[in-house]
Order: C-alpha cells, then sequence, then structure tokens
C-alpha cells in the first residue's frame, strides 16, 4: 500500500479494530497481526506462500484480505 493509498476495513469481517491492540490498527481478527502488513508485504513482491509462513495465516485468509484490499483502495491526493 503506498503512502497514497488507504484502505477501507469498515466492512470485512475478517478485520477487527481495537484500541488496546496494535494502538487501535486494523488487524487481522482474533490476532494482533496488522492487515497493512499483509499489504505491504505483497504489495512489495512477497509471495502469498510466504506471508502465510511469515505471520503464520493460512493461505486463503491471506488472499481473502489482499482480495478485499485491492477492491477497497481509496486514492488520496498528495
Amino acid at each position: 500500500m503506498t503512502v497514497h493509498d488507504q484502505i477501507d476495513w469498515s466492512q470485512c469481517s475478517l478485520v477487527e479494530v481495537k484500541l488496546k491492540v496494535q494502538s487501535g490498527a486494523p488487524v487481522l481478527q482474533g490476532t494482533r497481526t496488522p492487515v497493512a502488513a499483509i499489504v505491504d508485504n505483497f504489495d512489495y513482491g512477497v509471495s502469498v506462500a510466504e506471508i502465510s509462513e511469515q505471520f503464520a495465516i493460512p493461505q486463503d485468509l491471506v488472499q481473502a484480505v489482499l482480495t478485499y484490499a485491492k477492491s477497497h483502495r481509496v486514492a488520496h491526493p498528495v
């Protein structure tokens, strides 16, 4: 995710926001894994399999997060 892109996670059932978890950053539900870390890694060329292994998350869940992110990116002008 570039500095100028944001993702609206509000409608994603896989994501939750809790003030005491990762300072309120959107995380994968039931974990402390920021979804931005998943998206950023993928954007930098890390494969779904590698992200899955790195964060100990099933590949289908990684793919679901990436699919949601792709369809909910909101570009912001500089």
